[in-house]
């Protein structure tokens, strides 16, 4: 889903179709994401910050500061595979 959201971006904003404005991108949207997470964890779960924090479990914790950064960086890797897909010839 994260690898055809950033396709739908990338098509529907080109002015984000440089490699910095596209990673630029795809740090706001983590940002925005974990901010909205973090304050709803807050204030439906009445724990503090640190709190959610420290509940999390280790291994699975570490898995989802993976997929943050691959949901981060996404939008500067589609960037790469359609410029990619541009240059390829056409099979005729």
């Amino acid at each position: 889903m994260i690898f055809y959201s950033a396709g739908y971006v990338l098509r529907r904003y080109p002015e984000i179709g440089s490699p910095r404005r596209s990673l630029a991108a795809g740090v706001l949207a983590l940002a925005l994401s974990v901010a909205a997470e973090l304050g709803l964890a807050v204030s439906l779960q009445s724990q503090t910050l640190a709190e959610f924090i420290k509940s999390r479990d280790e291994v699975s914790g570490a898995v989802y500061i993976g997929l943050l950064l691959v949901f981060a960086v996404m939008p500067r890797l589609r960037l790469s595979s359609r410029a990619l897909a541009r240059r390829a010839p056409r099979d005729a």
